[in-house]
């Protein structure tokens, strides 16, 4: 995988081995869940806590662990690693409790962390007081994640924030860059209404 790395006023790309991107990804979740876990922790945010932020410096706060994280990422071993203006990037721990009768990991699994990594791409398009919930969300899954797998990660990006609705599209992989899920989904986008 392609990767950049910034030395002062010059950068350099480099190719990482599937080796040196898991180390990578492992450093960069290291760092993130240490300041999520340090500061709020997980739990849902109070509107005093949101009112007059964009969904952008939701996110921010959220990864500098000034706002909770969802609940929901502990229970599912996944974790927002990062968030920019129109995308979003999910890293997650296929196990033992993911797993289907038939002993894979749970499509449900795939669909939650892919979801997750494209609503929070349209959450980073949000301004002050819009919100946005799902209206559709298409995913498939195109190959069987092997439990050794240590991590994979849901990377989301914005293709259209308008008024009324964002589009967004997502890719599922490992550190090889092997592909396991894609994702789409439809949003709609509307006003917030006036914290009291």
């Amino acid at each position: 995988m392609q990767y950049k790395r910034n030395f002062g006023t010059m950068s350099q790309t480099f190719t990482a081995t599937p080796e040196q991107t898991l180390a990578l990804w492992l450093e960069q979740e290291a760092a993130v869940s240490s300041r999520m876990n340090a500061g709020a922790g997980a739990g849902v945010s109070r509107p005093d806590q949101v009112a007059g932020k964009t969904g952008l410096e939701l996110m921010h706060a959220m990864l500098r662990g000034e706002l909770p994280y969802p609940p929901i990422a502990r229970t599912l071993d996944f974790t927002l690693v990062e968030a920019g203006d129109g995308h979003a990037i999910f890293q997650g721990t296929p196990g033992p409790s993911h797993l289907n009768p038939m002993g894979t990991v749970h499509g449900g699994w795939y669909a939650t962390l892919l979801d997750s990594a494209l609503g929070c791409a349209v959450h980073t398009k949000m301004p002050v007081g819009r919100g946005y919930t799902t209206a559709e969300l298409s995913v498939n899954l195109v190959k069987a994640i092997p439990l050794k797998l240590q991590r994979v990660r849901a990377e989301g990006r914005v293709l259209h924030c308008g008024r009324q609705l964002a589009t967004a599209d997502a890719r599922l992989y490992g550190p090889d860059g092997t592909l396991y899920a894609h994702a789409t989904t439809t949003c709609l986008v509307f006003e917030l209404p006036a914290a009291r």
